[in-house]
């Protein structure tokens, strides 16, 4: 069976591409919050990424398998991203809870800062480092932390990959 890419890649492609896109931007923007906005982010705030680290090679492949004629694996593989990202709402809704102080955050909750790994600069690191805690928001816009839009985008990153996923599993009943 030859692995040939359409022409009319259909709505799995689209929809697959656009959650694609929002979820390296997503990443890139926390990314630069940490490095170049010096935000440093908490246990939590490292634990809400894995869903993009994941989705990312995810979707690119289903994406390409999608464009390929290969519909049921996208389908697979879009459902799985879907579910990701599904997870990654409530870890981002528990998260936002307990900076609302509506329930506590984990105990062992403190920064997501790297130490030095010589003896030299250990002391300066030490003096330097301030604990970032998952109860408490870095920063507010528009009412929301940065784990209340974690919440907003983990969902509409699940609906465009359900929205590929149906799309996938429709085109290959059709053909």
């Amino acid at each position: 069976m030859a692995f040939e890419v359409s022409a009319d890649k259909g709505p799995a492609y689209t929809y697959g591409s656009a959650a694609l896109f929002l979820t390296v931007a997503s990443i890139l923007t926390a990314l630069g919050f940490e490095y170049i906005g010096g935000y440093q982010p908490c246990m939590l705030c490292l634990w809400e990424r894995y869903a993009y680290y994941f989705a990312i090679p995810v979707l690119f492949v289903a994406i390409v398998l999608s464009a390929g004629g290969r519909k049921g694996w996208a389908a697979a593989l879009f459902f799985l991203v879907a579910l990701a990202f599904l997870a990654n709402a409530g870890l981002g809704t528990y998260h936002a809870g307990a900076e609302w102080k509506y329930w506590p955050g984990p105990e062992s909750c403190g920064g997501g800062g790297n130490l030095a790994t010589s003896a030299g600069t250990l002391l300066q690191d030490l003096e330097n480092i301030r604990v970032v805690r998952c109860d408490e928001p870095a920063l507010v816009f528009l009412g929301l932390s940065f784990a209340g839009w974690n919440v907003v985008g983990s969902l509409l990153l699940m609906v465009l990959s359900l929205q590929a996923a149906f799309a996938a599993s429709a085109q290959r009943l059709k053909g």
